[in-house]
């Protein structure tokens, strides 16, 4: 849950995702990994909660943290008349300045805090990594750190040598090589399978199942670099989607010395190869499943270059399973003739994919540090997250939260028997499937593999004095880790689980379809996501809503698929399944009719409708658990109830304690959005941060209690608000 996008995890058929930020890189080695067993689950009571009594020690803390969340709010604006920009107005103004690529994102900002401490684990004098026998890995760490640290990045030096000749070896660079580059010789396809080596998507857009045997899966590619082309943001020169592209290539082209009339040129070329390939998805909507049906309807053999791609970029893996019904065939055969026809143009565009690829896009060298960690942090992540966990995650944090998530399930138990539209042989699945429900908090434990991940440091080579080959050796050992389960499948047992459920040390949320679990990792476990010290009604409105989700997922029309096993079965009888889908539809309906004006589209209510069922389910859940949760507290603390809810509210704000729940849930996903992350996320299953919280709270009633929206306001519409659980 992986594009090439930092803050933005795919979810597919077999794996649900809290639509967080996956801080992961896979490891290879030839050992054969042994899968160890969860540590056994001790039961905690849910009745064990803290009373949350405010002391002299988090007072201030309170003071600080409710000031921010104050300087979030535009109050200028009615919570009924548009709850996001009530509650996150002004965060694009406040935000901290850091290096982005993306949008920026409230929640998704956890991994600047991740990243101070990856910084403090490389640079401490702490004995713990020699303790634990790492000393050389995190040595191979600091290496890369310091000799990032020191690089010249900032203009990026395209023009490398080292650059240069990873692209002659793998396709050429006509742009720059003349007329000793022989289009005769060149292969796009072949091309495009060695970029897939260094996690760059040329024209093919690889994404590893999380599943076994772990075999690549695709989706159709995305054109351009900092901004994703569609026929209509570049069907004029003067668009932004134009100007920015055009910029990018023109910085690459220039650094090799090429005049302004053979760059202009060959960004011309360029474009043009790109209107004509864009014309081959406007035929489907770039709908992959349409595609798919066309393909079955022209009878197409599978594309002859697959067995390629596997040789380039899996050296000859052989998968008994192969995946060609993943491949859009239409797309590829028509876009084979296009290549054929622009040659040096699709050359030019996957040598500056590449450079795009490798290029550290810092707007200033201001940001080179925070570069220069993430880069550490995504590479080498077993490391630091083994030293991260034994340094930072408590079991008095591992406690809370199990707690808070005893208190979703109690709800989403009653929401389960409560439910008059499910006939009773459905319920009896249903509550079997959530009691069978494996959480899991701050990461997976596999011993064994994890050691061998880390060891596998040692096969990643430091050159020094040469930081573009550090950087390119970097970029290959994160594909050949990505790939890590799939290149030694046959070493594994097929109930090996996903890698990316090994690293607690990201900012993300799981669930699994395949063994029925939710997954809380430790990296999300910070501010705005969740404090110790927080009144349970913000914790319940963050993290509550958070796992709520997740729990929902196990019952979207995705995880409804799945049964208490994490078996492939159809256990809905006709009559609820048909109530169901009615109820799904409402969601897809509801969401249709949001529009983007920044680029004039709507959000894709089908395409979401999994992820906004899940915010709605978790949603509610977590409100319910939260009153739950304060009905038990008050038959325990009857005498001193006044001062238990008058520490469910945050100092100096004039907030009810289910006003700040909605309220935190909302500063979740504040976010800044330039033109270019719309189109970015336009295809994504995950609907665009505004507009998730807008569809949440426009279909919660309790939203429009704690609020007293009036019926008919834009946040309590009088249409059907949509609710499966």
């Amino acid at each position: 849950m992986m594009k090439g996008k930092m803050f933005e995890i795919k979810r597919n058929l077999y794996v649900n995702c809290g639509a967080l930020v996956l801080i992961i890189l896979l490891a290879t080695c030839v050992a054969k990994p042994t899968i160890e067993p969860e540590e056994n689950k001790s039961e905690i009571n849910g009745d064990e909660f803290k009373d949350n009594i405010i002391t002299d020690d988090n007072t201030e803390f309170l003071k600080s943290y409710a000031a921010k969340m104050l300087s979030y709010m535009n109050l200028t604006v009615s919570p009924c008349d548009d709850f996001y920009e009530y509650a996150c107005g002004n965060w694009k103004l406040v935000k901290p300045e850091r290096q982005s690529q993306h949008k920026r994102s409230n929640l998704l900002d956890i991994v600047y805090t991740l990243l101070d401490k990856t910084e403090e684990l490389l640079l401490s004098n702490s004995t713990l990594a020699k303790d634990l026998g790492y000393a050389h890995e995190l040595r191979i760490a600091q290496q890369f750190y310091n000799a990032c640290l020191s690089a010249e990045l900032y203009p990026m030096p395209a023009a490398d040598p080292a650059y240069l000749a990873l692209i002659r070896s793998i396709g050429g660079f006509p742009a720059v090589d003349g007329d000793a580059w022989q289009a005769s010789n060149f292969s796009w396809f072949n091309m495009s399978s060695h970029l897939t080596n260094y996690r760059a998507a040329g024209l093919i857009n690889e994404h590893i199942l999380p599943q076994y045997p772990f075999y690549p899966d695709f989706e159709l590619p995305e054109l351009g670099f900092d901004y994703i082309v569609h026929s209509d943001n570049i069907a004029t020169n003067d668009t932004k989607g134009y100007k920015l592209n055009e910029k990018r290539m023109r910085g690459y082209l220039k650094t090799y010395g090429l005049s302004d009339e053979q760059v202009s040129d060959v960004i011309a070329e360029v474009f043009a190869f790109w209107r004509e390939v864009l014309q081959i998805g406007d035929r489907f909507d770039e709908n992959q499943y349409k595609c798919n049906k066309l393909s079955a309807k022209e009878n197409l053999d599978p594309f002859p270059l697959w067995e390629s791609y596997y040789d380039i970029a899996w050296g000859g893996v052989n998968f008994e399973k192969k995946t060609e019904e993943h491949f859009c065939e239409f797309y590829y055969y028509e876009l084979d003739k296009v290549c054929a026809k622009h040659k040096p143009a699709v050359a030019n565009y996957l040598a500056m994919k590449l450079l795009y690829t490798m290029d550290f896009k810092l707007k200033s060298t201001k940001f080179q540090r925070d570069h220069c960690m993430l880069q550490v942090h995504f590479s080498v992540p077993y490391l630091l997250d083994k030293l991260y966990l034994l340094k930072h995650f408590t079991d008095e944090t591992k406690s809370e939260i199990a707690n808070i998530i005893v208190e979703l399930r109690k709800t989403f138990v009653l929401l389960l028997e409560n439910a008059n539209w499910l006939d009773e042989d459905t319920r009896k699945e249903a509550l079997l499937k959530e009691s069978t429900t494996e959480p899991r908090i701050g990461s997976f434990k596999n011993a064994n593999l994890t050691e061998i991940l880390i060891r596998e440091m040692n096969n990643l080579t430091f050159v020094p004095g040469s930081y573009a080959t550090n950087n390119i050796n970097l970029k290959k050992f994160h594909a050949n880790m990505k790939r890590y389960n799939g290149l030694h499948h046959k070493e594994m047992s097929n109930e090996t689980k996903p890698l990316e459920l090994l690293v607690g040390m990201q900012v993300n949320a799981f669930y699994f379809n395949l063994d029925n679990s939710i997954n809380v990792m430790a990296g999300i476990l910070h501010p705005p996501a969740y404090h110790q010290a927080w009144p349970n009604s913000l914790k319940f409105g963050t993290i509550g809503y958070l796992v709520g989700h997740e729990l929902t997922h196990g019952f979207d029309t995705v995880g409804s698929l799945f049964d208490s096993t994490g078996a492939s079965r159809n256990w809905w009888t006709n009559k609820s399944s048909e109530v169901f889908a009615d109820r799904a539809n409402c969601y897809v309906n509801h969401f249709n009719n949001f529009t983007i004006p920044e680029i004039n589209r709507n959000i894709n209510g089908n395409e979401t409708k999994d992820e906004n069922i899940a915010d709605s389910g978790g949603l509610r859940e977590a409100m319910s658990a939260y009153r739950s949760h304060m009905k038990q507290l008050q038959l325990t603390n009857e005498n001193h109830f006044s001062n238990v809810l008058k520490n469910e509210q945050m100092p100096g704000m004039d907030l009810s304690p289910e006003q700040l729940f909605y309220l935190g849930f909302a500063q979740l996903w504040c976010a800044a959005y330039e033109e270019e992350h719309y189109w970015e996320e336009l295809t994504s299953e995950h609907t665009m941060d505004k507009y998730r919280v807008l569809g949440a709270v426009t279909n919660d009633e309790d939203f429009a209690k704690s609020f007293n929206c009036p019926s008919g306001s834009p946040m309590n519409p009088t249409s059907t608000k949509c609710r499966i659980w």
